[in-house]
């Protein structure tokens, strides 16, 4: 079983989208264990404080250190019993990453959902307010990543976005495993060709029609192929 583990001050934010479609089905079948953490709780703060000022002046307040220091080496899975336990095995030492979203990280791709695939834990820090004290990029994450070049203001949909990505890649997640040979974003980067369903024809309200494209009909495999090579993109 992996294990995606979210530390952030909004953890019930995690649950409704990691419990639905394929991501709580492949919970169910106990692939994978998704669980928010509130890091409130990790603060030695006699108020649960995990904010202060800035140094240097600024508007905004920056997320500590210490709080997210305890959380990581709370959950992160180092214990024999409990790897054995989750992951079926006894022996050796679980493979753990520590990601930080960040709107400076670096861009987070599909060659990455398939690297942090092979891991048996990721954990991942979500900053709030005005950012994260430097320090937790530099000590305690293994490195920084973004989703795109925007901010958000928080880090929440960046680490169920990643973890979507990163879960699509596990054995027995997706109900057909051939849709990951053929999906976009393959491995020489390519955007999938275009899809159509029924109807052959449809209408639309100002009369324009819209058919699908009849080399789709022909029933000619050899050249429905080619016609989806041909229509493959490759992303700007």
């Amino acid at each position: 079983m992996k294990r995606y583990d979210v530390i952030s001050i909004f953890p019930e934010v995690i649950a409704p989208y990691a419990e639905a479609s394929i991501l709580g089905k492949a919970q169910k079948k106990k692939l994978l264990k998704i669980e928010g953490h509130d890091l409130r709780k990790y603060s030695k703060d006699k108020h649960k404080k995990v904010d202060d000022t800035p140094y240097g002046g600024g508007a905004g307040m920056v997320m500590t250190v210490q709080p997210f220091e305890l959380a990581v080496d709370t959950v992160r899975l180092k214990k024999p019993g409990v790897l054995k336990r989750l992951l079926g095995r006894s022996k050796g030492t679980p493979s753990v990453r520590v990601i930080l979203t960040s709107a400076s990280g670096r861009r987070f791709t599909q060659s990455d959902a398939k690297r942090l695939a092979e891991y048996d834990q990721v954990i991942f820090l979500c900053g709030r307010y005005e950012g994260v004290d430097h320090r937790v990029q530099e000590a305690i994450a293994d490195e920084a990543l973004s989703i795109g070049d925007y901010v958000l203001t928080g880090g929440e949909l960046p680490a169920l976005v990643m973890i979507d990505a990163i879960a699509r890649n596990l054995p027995g997640v997706l109900g057909n495993a051939e849709t990951l040979n053929e999906e976009s974003h393959g491995s020489e980067g390519d955007l999938e060709y275009p899809q159509y369903t029924k109807p052959e024809v449809y209408s639309l309200k100002n009369k324009q029609t819209l058919a699908v494209p009849p080399v789709l009909l022909s029933g000619n495999h050899k050249e429905i192929e080619r016609w989806r090579k041909e229509q493959l993109q490759r992303p700007e």
